[in-house]
């Protein structure tokens, strides 16, 4: 994934709500600038940290910049978690996962009864659905993790995932690890026990999972290889 134009390079100042934060530009101004990440993102602010943002030309947006990546000692974090359904359309495409080549056609945002799904690809008469998940967590010891807050609705697509692969149909956890410097993916068990055990549930039923490791900068995202799940 390229950006065009290239990301503009600021300074992280605080997250004061939940989807606005301050950064600093170069020139000393202080702008708010959308942040789209439901999480607590912990682990990935910290005040006066090297940040990029992207603007937006829409005469219609109440803020023109949004907040992409924020930097740690590793590297980039990338924090806007719409970039995550990008980048897994470009590795299901790009055969990073195991079992799915080219031969596979992807259609997003796919419904399945009154659920949505983020992906469903078909191959002859094969389907697998897919729901993306973008990791930002990091734990001691370098481990990425989900999630970085309880989710009731992340609880809630494992439970679809799992329902799926009883039925008999493919069913993908596709991890999108957008930070660098860690080694291996494990469920986040101390912040949400609950979805730690409906990932362990959801596995055991045939779900499979795949974590993704993203790297990048202010001129664009690529997929750098698959990291370890240990569940």
């Amino acid at each position: 994934m390229d950006f065009s134009p290239p990301l503009q390079a600021c300074r992280f100042l605080s997250r004061w709500k939940r989807f606005l934060a301050m950064v600093e530009l170069p020139d000393g101004s202080r702008p708010t600038v959308h942040v789209p990440n439901s999480g607590s993102m912990i682990t990935c602010l910290r005040e006066g940290a090297p940040a990029l943002i992207s603007c937006s030309s829409n005469p219609a947006r109440k803020l023109a910049h949004t907040l992409e990546m924020v930097a740690d000692e590793a590297g980039w974090i990338v924090v806007n978690t719409l970039r995550a359904n990008a980048m897994a359309r470009e590795a299901l495409e790009g055969c990073w996962v195991p079992g799915l080549g080219k031969d596979w056609i992807w259609r997003a945002e796919a419904r399945r009864g009154a659920s949505r799904l983020d992906f469903l690809g078909s191959r002859g008469s094969g389907t697998c659905w897919v729901e993306v998940k973008s990791v930002t967590l990091r734990l001691e010891g370098g481990w990425a993790a989900f999630p970085d807050s309880v989710t009731l609705r992340g609880r809630k697509h494992l439970d679809e995932l799992r329902a799926i692969a009883e039925e008999g149909d493919r069913a993908l956890l596709l991890l999108i690890v957008q930070r660098q410097g860690l080694h291996a993916f494990r469920p986040a068990e101390a912040i949400d026990p609950a979805w730690a055990a409906a990932m362990r549930r959801a596995v055991e039923s045939g779900v499979e999972v795949c974590a993704l490791q993203v790297v990048g900068d202010a001129a664009g995202l690529r997929v750098a290889g698959r990291l370890p799940c240990q569940l």
